[in-house]
């Protein structure tokens, strides 16, 4: 027979029916309540901060762009003013020229899209033909499909007739907040360059001590030099990369090869998401133009070893320490804005990111300050 002995030295007690031994009440527990206060207070900040940049993503997304493209492209207006050109002069020489650019690559990606659109229904039929190898596959899937939801004898079947008038509504109704965003970017975009330097002017004599006069300073001045590098840099080798993929398809008899490199080069500034979207557009390109499966995955297969090689060796060479930020962190912004902001979100994920940092270092500087590694 078990008995408990109680050892000398110890107290024990009953709470709601079990034993307790050496309970005795949290030291300090009205710091832990403040804590907790604390936490909770800054967990409600960020929930109602969230919550505005979801609402507020109409005005708020097209306002950022134009802002973090503006201190991106303010070297530029800076070397025009030095040359004795009026600052919104220079602007708006740097304004034509993005716009310009931009209208560019429209063009260029117009035609081939234009050939595919007209070409849509021999597509259709030589993908059908080359996917034949899924048949049989597909077809296990529906059976089992059918297997575990049988369908409903006498289910009604409804027929919509398209109203032209509402169909034309609907494109309205969508095109419009585009419209509107766009404007609203691009006005961001060309006041922010005109008035660049009286912008920081009036926010720092906004504030009263000289301290926080020169925290001010050091903080727009390293947003912007982290900024530019950031850009350009990665600008230099997504130039590099596309070049390259551009050859490689090339090489294999890939069509357009020079249209992919360019969209190469364009969706690389988003990370992880942009080489996937390479990838998958190549594919389905391949299962058009090449003429067997084989040969379709041969193109994202080769584009995936390049974008390997060119994220985890060169990219982290010539960048160097200083402005590689970690992965994870990365992956989580990109999630975090692609979620609340959707695929520009996606664009400026590392951007704002780098300005978070920056801020972050000036107002809790670290021991070893500058961009985390």
């Amino acid at each position: 027979m078990n008995q408990h002995v109680q050892r000398p030295g110890r107290s024990e007690r009953t709470h709601y029916g079990l034993t307790l031994t050496d309970a005795h009440p949290l030291a300090g527990l009205p710091a832990v309540w403040r804590l907790a206060a604390l936490v909770s207070t800054v967990a409600m900040g960020m929930l109602a901060l969230i919550g505005a940049l979801y609402l507020g993503r109409s005005i708020l997304l097209p306002v950022t762009a134009g802002l973090i493209v503006g201190i991106t492209l303010s070297p530029l207006v800076q070397l025009g003013t030095r040359v004795k050109i009026p600052q919104p002069v220079s602007a708006l020489i740097v304004f034509a020229l993005l716009v310009a650019f931009l209208g560019l690559l429209v063009t260029f990606f117009a035609a081939p899209l234009t050939e595919w659109i007209g070409r849509a229904p021999e597509i259709g039929r030589v993908v059908q033909e080359k996917l034949h190898a899924f048949d049989y596959p597909l077809t296990v899937l529906r059976e089992l499909r059918k297997a575990v939801m049988p369908a409903t004898v006498g289910e009604p079947t409804v027929s919509v007739a398209a109203n032209p008038a509402e169909v034309v509504g609907n494109v309205l109704l969508a095109i419009t907040p585009a419209v509107s965003q766009f404007v609203l970017f691009f006005g961001t975009l060309v006041f922010f360059l005109a008035t660049n330097s009286r912008i920081r002017q009036k926010l720092i004599i906004a504030f009263w001590t000289r301290e926080a006069r020169l925290r001010m300073i050091r903080i727009w001045n390293d947003i912007e030099t982290n900024l530019v590098a950031y850009v350009g840099l990665v600008t230099l080798i997504n130039i590099g990369l596309g070049a390259v993929t551009a050859a490689m398809l090339y090489a294999i008899g890939f069509p357009n090869p020079l249209t992919f490199g360019l969209l190469t080069m364009a969706l690389n500034y988003v990370p992880y998401i942009g080489p996937a979207i390479v990838a998958i557009v190549l594919f389905g390109v391949g299962v058009v133009a090449m003429p067997s499966l084989g040969l379709a995955a041969l193109a994202p297969a080769l584009f995936v070893a390049i974008a390997t090689a060119e994220g985890h060796f060169i990219t982290p060479s010539i960048v160097g320490r200083r402005l590689t930020l970690n992965p994870f962190v990365v992956f989580l912004a990109l999630a975090f804005w692609t979620w609340l902001w959707g695929p520009i979100g996606a664009f400026l994920a590392v951007p704002l990111l780098i300005v978070s940092f920056v801020t972050l270092g000036h107002l809790l500087p670290s021991d070893e300050g500058g961009l985390p590694d």
